[in-house]
C-alpha cells in the first residue's frame, strides 16, 4: 500500500514530488476518453515520456500525420475500450488480435521495441493491456505464450482472486478509480522490484 501511495504521490510530504508515471493515465483526460480512444494523439506520445520512454520523432510524425496512425487507428477501433483484461475474451489477446497486430505494427518501427509499444498501446487501452517494461520482466520472467495472456489467465484464476486483490488494494491506498487494476499491478510488482535494489538487465 505505502509503494502505491508514494508512486501517485498521495500525502506527500511538503516540497514532496510524486512519480512522473502517476500522470501516464491521467494526462490530457487519458488516452481512451471517448473522443480520441482510436487514434494515438500528441498527448500520448508525452504520457509515454512519463514512463521513461520517448518514440522517436519520425515514428512520432508519422503515427500523428501519416500512414502509419492510418493503420493503428483500423487496429484500435477493433479493440475493446470499455473491458478491464479479466472480462476480455482471450481472442481479444491472442496472436492475431488486432492489439497483438497494434503491437507487432509499433515493434517494426525503427527505433520502437517490445516496451514503447506495449506502453503506447496500455495508454490507450489502459483497461485491457497492461504495462510490460525490463523491471516487470525481472520481477515476473517471459512467460509463454505471452505475458498478455498468462496475465489474463492470472487475473480470472480462482474466481478471479487477483483481481478483486488489487482492486482492494487500490482503495485502500486511496488510489483513484481511474487507475486501473492492470495499472495497480504493473505499480506494486516495479516499486517492489526496484526497492529490493535488483539489477535488472537494460
Amino acid at each position: 500500500m505505502g509503494d502505491l501511495r508514494r508512486y501517485f504521490g498521495i500525502d506527500l510530504p511538503p516540497g514532496g514530488m510524486p512519480f512522473t508515471g502517476s500522470r501516464f493515465e491521467h494526462l490530457a483526460g487519458g488516452g481512451d476518453r471517448l473522443e480520441v480512444a482510436d487514434r494515438i494523439t500528441a498527448e500520448d506520445l508525452v504520457a509515454v515520456q512519463t514512463l521513461s520512454v520517448t518514440v522517436p520523432a519520425p515514428v512520432a510524425l508519422d503515427i500523428l500525420e501519416g500512414r502509419l496512425g492510418a493503420q493503428l487507428s483500423g487496429l484500435l477501433q477493433a479493440i475493446p475500450r470499455d473491458t478491464d483484461m479479466v472480462e476480455a475474451e482471450v481472442s481479444d489477446l491472442a496472436p492475431g488480435s488486432p492489439a497483438d497486430r497494434a503491437w507487432h505494427l509499433l515493434c517494426a518501427q525503427h527505433g520502437v521495441d517490445w516496451v514503447i509499444a506495449g506502453k503506447l498501446l496500455a495508454r490507450k487501452r489502459p483497461r485491457l493491456l497492461p504495462v510490460y517494461d525490463k523491471v516487470v520482466r525481472c520481477a515476473l520472467g517471459r512467460p509463454r505464450p505471452s505475458f498478455w495472456l498468462a496475465l489474463h489467465a492470472a487475473l480470472r484464476a480462482e474466481d478471479r482472486a487477483l483481481h478483486r486483490q488489487l482492486l482492494a488494494l487500490r482503495q485502500v491506498a486511496g488510489v483513484p478509480e481511474t487507475v486501473s487494476a492492470l495499472r495497480v499491478c504493473d505499480v506494486a510488482v516495479w516499486m517492489g522490484h526496484r526497492s529490493e535494489g535488483h539489477a535488472c538487465p537494460r
